[in-house]
């Protein structure tokens, strides 16, 4: 996918590790669920579009990955990095909800930060920063999950949320002054769950009375 062709609303969760977990749309609801990284060329098409390297890079990659001696490469790389986004889920889901997420999902997501910090270089002293620089395509999922160590070193996770609607499934960051955004977008998922309570009201109110006991036996 074009770098273009990514929209600014795919974008909702004040952070690009909860963006790149929402890379899979209605995660909760299974008729709708989808992917967004079916491929190396997606993959690299998303980390553009959300500022983890630029479009000559994102071009370079993309010359890699359709190259014919790595094509068995590029697609293990979209496979690693569908497989720590999906860690990350797991991880990040449970703590949004309020519950103390698996260990299994502390022990992945542990050895790929540990990986990805073996593989980072100190890009600024003041302050302290470290990138993982991406030269390969091989680099993209080991830069992912240094951003995930900046995400669970550095954020309030407390203000972790989990979207309200029941299909939807993403995860932000509630950076709202008292604290009370439930949706990932008010004007999306929050409209359509306010119209489905409406409706659901309405309809309540439409059905008539239940017929009262006359105090006789059949």
């Amino acid at each position: 996918m074009p770098v273009g062709e990514w929209r600014s609303e795919w974008f909702r969760g004040g952070h690009l590790v909860l963006d790149f977990v929402n890379t899979v749309p209605w995660r909760l609801d299974a008729e709708r669920a989808a992917d967004r990284l079916p491929d190396a060329g997606a993959l690299i098409g998303w980390c553009c579009a959300a500022g983890l390297f630029g479009e000559q890079r994102a071009d370079e990659l993309r010359a890699e990955a359709e190259a014919e001696a790595v094509p068995g490469r590029a697609l293990v790389v979209a496979e690693r990095a569908r497989g720590l986004r999906e860690e990350l889920y797991g991880l990040l889901q449970p703590v949004a909800v309020g519950r103390e997420p698996p260990a299994a999902e502390l022990g992945r997501v542990r050895q790929a930060i540990a990986d990805a910090i073996t593989h980072a270089e100190i890009d600024t002293v003041v302050p302290l920063r470290w990138v993982v620089a991406v030269r390969g395509v091989e680099d993209v999922p080991r830069a992912l999950a240094l951003s995930a160590w900046e995400l669970l070193q550095f954020e309030d996770l407390a203000r972790l949320r989990q979207c309200q609607d029941r299909g939807c499934g993403w995860l932000f960051l509630d950076r709202s002054k008292n604290a009370s955004r439930r949706w990932c977008s008010s004007a999306d998922c929050g409209n359509r769950t306010r119209a489905r309570r409406h409706h659901a009201r309405h309809r309540d109110d439409s059905r008539p009375p239940p017929e009262t006991s006359s105090g006789t036996s059949r």
